[in-house]
């Protein structure tokens, strides 16, 4: 009996202990499911892009006013502001507004207190037929000749009649401004600079007018004094003949201080910083993204130079994604939005 009360209490034990054991595996095995899953490394989706090379700008812009241009060493001012050379009232006029004269055309007439147009007219006249028949002298021609020029408002430059300021009947001296002459061939975008970026401009560099379209002209002035004022130094560009724009416009202006050839380019997005204050792109490497310390340079329509030893043109780097991203991090390259609907239209051309 004792013997047998021995044997069912070694059975109750061993049958205790094996659903011990059991319990025990069993409630070990959701955590080293989670455990094994703790240590899968994340895959990141990432869009990529592609390292090129090409030549990037440097630019300074500005905002400016159309003008016609400044008397300069080789040639005279582009507008004329125009007044009698006698005081008296005007007699006529030969020209509207708009309208396009020659250099030497007589815009106007007057009558002065001593001497009217018709009297200076016949004169002139009498004194032509007299010198042809040789009974006046040559002085008395000009002396006829200089009477009636100063009755006249001659444009000393071929171009458009853009204001008349005065109707017939007015009276007007020599320091009435009667009308303007602009030759819109030759006009000039007149910017004011901040000294701080004034150092970078020279004349000739390439310019351009941010207008619809472009205009694409020189630099052709650059002062070599700083307005006190407001601190600005005053530049000019030159405009072709048929630039479109009208004197007067306000236009943005964009100035080619610089340019790199050759030079290898990032997609703007793709140059991050790191934590450290440093730019960095993250360059494709199998199924891994490698953080890539970068020297960056001239920015251009979305495009960085970047310098990093053993950087080759052709080289994948992450775009979409690519800022936070850790160094080494597994990654998986999605397709853009673009490429997929290239795919679609092709699959459907098809």
């Amino acid at each position: 009996m004792k013997t047998k009360q021995i044997v069912v209490g070694l059975i109750v034990v061993v049958g205790v202990g094996a659903g011990a054991f059991a319990f025990i595996w069993w409630r070990h095995q959701p955590k080293k499911a989670a455990a094994d899953e703790d240590n899968v490394e994340p895959t990141v989706s990432v869009q990529v892009g592609a390292i090129q090379s090409m030549t990037l700008h440097r630019y300074l812009t500005a905002y400016g006013t159309v003008e016609p241009a400044p008397a300069t060493a080789s040639g005279s001012a582009a507008v004329a502001h125009l007044a009698a050379t006698v005081g008296g009232v005007v007699s006529r006029i030969n020209v509207v507004e708009g309208q396009r004269v020659a250099k030497g055309d007589v815009l106007m007439e007057l009558n002065s207190p001593g001497l009217t147009l018709k009297y200076a007219e016949e004169e002139l006249a009498r004194q032509k037929k007299l010198y042809a028949e040789q009974n006046t002298s040559l002085r008395n021609l000009q002396n006829a000749e200089a009477q009636l020029a100063v009755l006249r408002v001659v444009t000393p430059l071929s171009g458009v009649v853009t204001h008349v300021n005065v109707t017939p009947g007015a009276a007007v001296d020599v320091n009435t401004v009667v009308a303007e002459i602009v030759d819109l061939s030759r006009l000039t975008v007149r910017a004011e600079i901040p000294a701080s970026d004034a150092a970078e401009l020279k004349p000739g560099q390439a310019t351009q007018t941010l207008t619809d379209p472009p205009v694409a002209g020189t630099l052709s002035f650059v002062s070599s004094t700083v307005d006190t004022n407001n601190g600005t130094v005053l530049a000019r560009a030159e405009l072709p003949a048929e630039s479109g724009l009208r004197a007067g416009q306000f236009v943005p202006l964009r100035v080619e201080t610089g340019s790199h050839s050759n030079c290898l380019a990032a997609p703007a997005e793709s140059v991050v910083t790191d934590i450290a204050g440093h730019s960095v792109i993250s360059l494709i490497n199998g199924d891994e993204a490698r953080q890539t310390p970068v020297k960056t340079g001239y920015r251009e329509d979305g495009w960085v130079e970047v310098e990093s030893a053993g950087l080759k043109a052709g080289d994948s780097v992450i775009t979409v994604g690519a800022y936070g991203l850790p160094d080494k991090t597994k990654i998986e390259v999605a397709k853009s939005s673009e490429a997929e609907a290239s795919q679609t239209n092709s699959a459907q051309s098809k």
